[in-house]
């Protein structure tokens, strides 16, 4: 393993509040070996940022990693020309230009039937009412597994995720997302044939255009529901947490000082829906003082390089005000997600401004939990408006 020096953290404080442990690391130990996750953790945001483009030394190629086990190898486990192909073949799904043109307009329809159904109600958990469905449909069309309810997307998401960051070992945590991948393969089976007979512009169906593998097909569609569902559903909900919760900050957005856009690059930096990619060391090397040997395992720790303080004055503040440009909410080098414009239509230009738009009165009506820290979110956020 790597000669940084060793950190130990409390498993169960790490998942429900990483960020004052990660405070105390890029403090004492920046780059530091964590017994309870096997891996060295770079926490720093000049180390992520530069360490991030190092694929010769920090590889995406993890053949024993759980995502390559557990998902298939996709195009985020894979480096140079061959994860640069896979990401041309999917571009056409995800690019700015389908995202305006066609995603919006069933973002906007989604949304509009889910508050339909809420707006007389008067209460709802912004999680499980509006969150969760909202991202679940954008997914189904995103992917083209029309066949898919979005609970059913949220609940193989969410397995997928809980087993890729499942470090721990647990058997039940597994086959929970066996079950999962299982279920996605079936519904992919199911509309092959019909995109074959009436292809769209849908992830599934730009893949299978571009003759794509049907082993990298399948691969590459659990790819992009394991990061497009979780964390634009925790997104969405986090963030109008955070503005509810923070009467001055939400007031810029009324006023005009801030809009629904700063708000989620904003929310990104400060709670990292994606706090974490794994990395594995490719050859012994350096990096940051540290040595590495073959098959160390690396997290580039995105959501403390999103708090790191000689970056972002009082990173720990929920503030409208301050550039989130060095943020790394979304990546840095050659792996910055490709979804990146469909989250921020679904978020910023569609969920958010709907939701309060929608509901007059929205308050907090009850208390929010968060946990997480690979992938971090709320559970639960409660609340109530003028019926």
């Amino acid at each position: 393993m790597s000669d940084a020096p060793v950190f130990e953290i409390d498993p169960a404080a790490f998942h429900a509040d990483p960020y004052p442990a990660l405070a105390r690391m890029r403090a004492s130990a920046p780059i530091a070996f964590v017994p309870q996750l096997g891996a060295t953790l770079i926490t720093r945001r000049a180390d992520v940022f530069t360490q991030e483009k190092r694929i010769d030394l920090f590889s995406s190629d993890q053949p024993e990693g759980l995502m390559t086990r557990l998902m298939g190898q996709n195009m985020m486990r894979k480096d140079g020309a061959a994860h640069a192909a896979e990401r041309r073949a999917m571009f056409p799904a995800l690019s700015p230009r389908t995202v305006r043109d066609i995603w919006a307009d069933r973002f906007r329809h989604a949304a509009t039937a889910i508050l339909d159904d809420l707006a007389p109600r008067g209460r709802a958990d912004l999680v499980r009412d509006y969150a969760m469905p909202l991202s679940g449909a954008a997914l189904v069309a995103i992917t083209g597994l029309a066949t898919m309810r979005p609970e059913e997307m949220d609940a193989v998401s969410q397995a997928m995720i809980d087993g890729c960051a499942n470090y721990a070992g647990d058997p039940t945590v597994e086959a929970r997302c066996h079950w999962g991948t299982g279920a996605i393969d079936a519904h992919i089976d199911r509309m092959v044939p019909r995109l074959q007979d009436d292809p769209d512009a849908s992830v599934l169906s730009v893949l299978m255009q571009a003759g794509m593998a049907m082993d990298q097909v399948r691969a590459n569609v659990k790819l992009v529901i394991s990061g497009g569902q979780n964390e634009p559903r925790d997104a969405i909900a986090g963030a109008a947490w955070a503005v509810l919760a923070h009467p001055g900050e939400y007031a810029k957005v009324a006023r005009g000082t801030a809009d629904w856009a700063k708000v989620f690059e904003e929310y990104g930096r400060w709670m990292a829906p994606i706090g974490m990619s794994p990395r594995r060391a490719a050859r012994r090397d350096m990096a940051g003082g540290v040595t590495f040997d073959p098959d160390d395992r690396v997290f580039l720790m995105f959501g403390s390089a999103n708090r790191d303080e000689t970056v972002f004055d009082d990173p720990d503040r929920f503030d409208l005000s301050r550039d989130t440009g060095p943020a790394l909410t979304f990546g840095a080098g050659p792996h910055f997600c490709a979804g990146a414009a469909a989250a921020r239509m679904l978020v910023a230009e569609v969920a958010l401004p709907m939701l309060f738009s929608r509901l007059p009165g929205l308050h907090l009506a009850g208390e929010t939990r968060f946990a997480g820290w690979a992938f971090r979110g709320p559970v639960t956020v409660p609340v109530a408006w003028d019926a």
